[in-house]
């Protein structure tokens, strides 16, 4: 566990941050079928936004603006003022409010719960959906994870992991754990092993040298034989045999052909490959993943995060956290219009809070 003074506080915020800027930045060209990595650089070279430093550009001719995200008037430079809605922080939101209800002995019946009386319907999508269908229909977990949802294993478990790294710095078990309890409500297999390497990778982010060994630690706890551990692996030796990012994206599309935009599998490969390639610099980070393409809004939330978190929210650019105006849009009852250095101080009480509760029950 990391010392859980000031700099801790910061390094969490750093993480709201990132998620909300990562999420941000993707948003416009959320879409992996039409949005692949080539349209995504062309539409970055006819703005003159090659290298990618700041959000993305306004669009340079009406055929990109048509393509984009209708939402791309909120997201772009110049135009951002405070956080769009989007599910990416939802979930986070939400993930704060289940550990501050029910703490961190909560049940995958109580996520359930609080989906029902604080998410609208409407505002989940694939295998969160399916699941909230089937518990408006009274089933329970697991059979709300399997039951008539074919996107058991897409990346919306992933999307949800954040909070529990976050407050269970430096412990990615812990946190691998806490993330599979949320995660099986709605997902199975790799959507399950998804969300508990994201989350251990948060966790060990706080505490880990180089965000290479946060990659390594967190893959120690998921299956070494998934199907995800042998992507991310395949990522790394690909990295350490200096393989140049593009390369490595084009070898990893292959190789995952036919799963889909929003499965948890490419996903993971596009987010790790950003990680690696941006080496703890916030900017490239987030950057590169997004230009990954793919479900380019949950891959850079996640990336920023990570990212937020070992630079702190002091080592954030001002040109990402400026425009956020330290405001968040949220679905989530109660937290629209939430000011992100709130979310963040409360997150680092949860965590505060129960390392005091774990150290009283040490025997003296």
């Amino acid at each position: 566990m990391s010392s859980l003074g000031p700099a801790f506080a910061d390094r969490v915020l750093g993480g709201w941050l990132g998620r909300i800027a990562g999420n941000m930045l993707g948003k416009p060209v959320e879409r992996g079928d039409l949005w692949t990595r080539e349209r995504i650089d062309g539409y970055l070279r006819r703005a003159g936004a090659l290298p990618l430093t700041d959000y993305l550009p306004e669009p340079a001719d009406e055929s990109d603006a048509l393509a984009l995200r209708p939402e791309w008037r909120r997201c772009v430079r110049g135009r951002i003022h405070g956080s769009c809605r989007d599910d990416d922080v939802d979930y986070a939101i939400l993930g704060l409010h289940l550990l501050e209800t029910h703490g961190f002995g909560f049940s995958t019946e109580q996520v359930g719960d609080l989906w029902l009386q604080h998410l609208p319907y409407l505002q989940t999508f694939t295998a969160e959906r399916a699941a909230y269908r089937n518990l408006v229909n009274g089933l329970r977990p697991p059979l709300t994870a399997t039951y008539d949802n074919p996107y058991q294993e897409w990346i919306g478990a992933l999307i949800r992991a954040d909070v529990f790294g976050w407050t269970c710095p430096g412990d990615p078990r812990r946190a691998a754990a806490l993330a599979r309890r949320d995660a099986v409500l709605s997902h199975t297999g790799n959507g399950v092993y998804g969300a508990m390497w994201a989350a251990a990778l948060i966790s060990a982010a706080f505490t880990a040298p180089t965000v290479r060994q946060a990659v390594g630690t967190a893959l120690t706890v998921v299956p070494a034989s998934c199907r995800l551990a042998r992507t991310v692996r395949r990522v790394v030796s690909l990295y350490e045999a200096r393989l140049s990012w593009e390369d490595t994206l084009s070898t990893l599309a292959a190789e995952t052909a036919g799963l889909g935009w929003i499965h948890t599998v490419p996903n993971a490969a596009v987010l790790t490959a950003g990680l690696l390639h941006g080496d703890g610099d916030f900017t490239r980070t987030i950057a590169l993943t997004v230009r990954g393409g793919l479900d380019t809004d949950s891959n850079g939330a996640t990336a920023g995060s990570v990212a937020g978190v070992l630079t702190g929210a002091a080592g954030v650019p001002e040109q990402w956290k400026a425009p956020l105006e330290d405001t968040v849009r949220s679905a989530v009852l109660g937290f629209d219009g939430a000011r992100i250095g709130d979310l963040a101080v409360r997150t680092a009480r949860l965590a505060r809070t129960d390392a005091a509760a774990g150290l009283a029950t040490l025997p003296r």
